[in-house]
């Protein structure tokens, strides 16, 4: 079983590699640990969330606001309850839903943040808000040893660069990157793991891995170095497709 220290140092690095913005890495580091809350030592952690989402949804409901976002930390919740270890939350179906639901979470409850004027008129108030649930995740998903530094840790890297662009894609992809390095760290040991769960139950292993690490290492480079977008444009010889691609990429990067 990999340990809590190797998921988070590679969800760590892999995010260095994707992102510039603090945040955005501080999400990788925190969504790489968070798979493993289907774990039967985690299940008090598990029934924390459930019981918090109930109650952020009666105190939303009687404030008036958003309180869908009670609902979103339930279903999380209940997604970990009822998976078996490695089952569905170490699958491709499992991360989708996961990215989107963990994104959702985030989103809405950093507009009820702003919404509700905590932060005053502080320039980015918008990150900062996002930064707290951030913090709440790791709380529930980092070992107990880690919560403290990384938030200081991350805390400081984002007083110390506010400025840094975060958009809703690089969010996303963050969980994303986050939440597969788990999957990949996890297909090297003797368990393997379902990547293709629930629709099938065969085990993927070191060789799933290897091939996904040098993928991921691969589109890091392109990225980060713009070949990607050369080479799209050389192998589609379309001026319209690649003006779009740039788009996208200007959006995300």
């Amino acid at each position: 079983m990999s340990s809590y220290k190797l998921h988070s140092l590679f969800g760590l690095v892999l995010g260095s590699l994707f992102f510039q913005n603090p945040l955005a890495i501080y999400l990788s580091l925190v969504s790489s640990n968070i798979p493993d809350n289907d774990h039967k030592f985690r299940k008090d952690n598990v029934y924390k969330l459930i019981i918090a989402g109930l109650l952020i949804f009666i105190v939303l409901y009687i404030l008036k606001l958003p309180y869908y976002l009670g609902i979103l930390l339930c279903i999380l919740g209940l997604i970990f309850y009822f998976s078996s270890h490695r089952g569905f939350t170490h699958s491709l179906l499992g991360i989708v839903i996961l990215s989107f639901l963990i994104f959702s979470i985030i989103k809405l409850g950093s507009n009820i943040l702003l919404s509700l004027g905590l932060f005053g008129n502080y320039q980015y108030s918008y990150y900062l808000s996002i930064l707290v649930f951030i913090i709440l995740l790791s709380i529930f998903s980092l070992n107990h040893r880690l919560v403290l530094p990384s938030i200081l840790i991350f805390s400081g890297l984002f007083y110390l660069f506010p400025n840094i662009y975060l958009n809703d894609y690089v969010l996303l992809f963050s969980i994303v990157i986050g939440l597969f390095s788990h999957i990949i760290l996890d297909s090297f040991t003797s368990s393997g793991v379902k990547v293709l769960y629930p629709l099938s139950g065969r085990k993927f292993y070191k060789k799933f891995g290897i091939v996904s690490l040098i993928i991921l290492m691969m589109l890091a480079i392109l990225i980060y170095n713009g070949f990607l977008l050369l080479l799209i444009s050389f192998l589609f010889k379309n001026y319209d497709l690649s003006l779009f691609i740039i788009k996208i990429h200007n959006l995300m990067f």
